[in-house]
């Protein structure tokens, strides 16, 4: 069943829109702060077996707990070691997540569309991510991985329907569960009736990982003319570390 859905969102991105005929997404879009329900029109689009996580914006799942996301053993076992000080050190504090994980997070973003292509730059790590509408497939298999992935896109009506691959292993909650590799993200991107808000829905398989597959909602309103550097600096990992040393004693 998965793959046949994979599959057929595959042969709908060999289609690409006229570009006179789409919305227009450009824009600066702000940070989604809290999680919002996912309409109903969005949530009849997801397949079966999927669950719902509530983690969108600031919110973030404490140890052990995923949202109703069921871990396959192997990933369960993972997540049983994790602690968040091992994250929280000056060669890992600054190390990017994929876009599974940061799509979701509390920071702008701004979208240049053109025939053609889409260009999301995140402040969030001052990740950009390319989105192919001209009709191009994915790379093959064995092509880089990265963490934003390979994405094509296509339109259905006033819906942008984003199919992501080659993404890099990284965080799905950050609080322990990884994904792989081979996991699989479609992403559904509107505008709201009035203009003032984009929404999207976030999909995501990944069987090496996940015994069911999972989704967000999130929604951004209209924000500001910039996206401000993030400019991470790894030495707020040894402040974290001592606090969790004086918690200790």
């Amino acid at each position: 069943m998965r793959f046949m859905f994979a599959a057929a969102l595959a042969l709908a991105v060999t289609v690409p829109a006229a570009a006179e005929d789409v919305p227009d997404l450009t824009g600066f879009w702000n940070a989604p702060v809290q999680a919002f329900d996912m309409p109903a029109d969005l949530e009849a689009k997801l397949p079966p077996d999927t669950v719902v996580i509530a983690d969108s914006g600031a919110a973030e799942f404490p140890r052990g707990v995923f949202g109703g996301l069921k871990l396959t053993p192997q990933a369960a076992a993972r997540a049983e070691t994790w602690r968040a000080e091992d994250d929280m050190t000056l060669t890992r504090a600054c190390l990017p997540p994929s876009i599974v994980y940061s799509v979701q997070g509390p920071f702008p973003f701004e979208i240049h569309q053109a025939p053609g292509l889409l260009v999301f730059r995140y402040e969030y790590y001052d990740q950009v991510r390319l989105i192919h509408t001209d009709g191009r497939g994915h790379p093959p298999a064995d092509a880089p991985h990265s963490k934003m992935g390979h994405s094509v896109g296509h339109w259905e009506g006033n819906e942008l329907v984003v199919d992501t691959t080659h993404l890099a292993s990284s965080t799905i909650t950050n609080n322990g569960l990884d994904h792989s590799d081979d996991i699989r993200m479609i992403e559904r991107y509107r505008l709201t009736p009035d203009g003032k808000a984009l929404e999207a829905s976030q999909w995501f398989e990944d069987d090496a990982t996940l015994e069911n597959n999972g989704a967000r909602y999130i929604r951004w309103g209209r924000g500001n003319d910039y996206v401000r550097p993030y400019e991470c600096d790894p030495s707020f990992a040894l402040e974290y570390q001592g606090v969790i040393a004086q918690d200790a004693d």
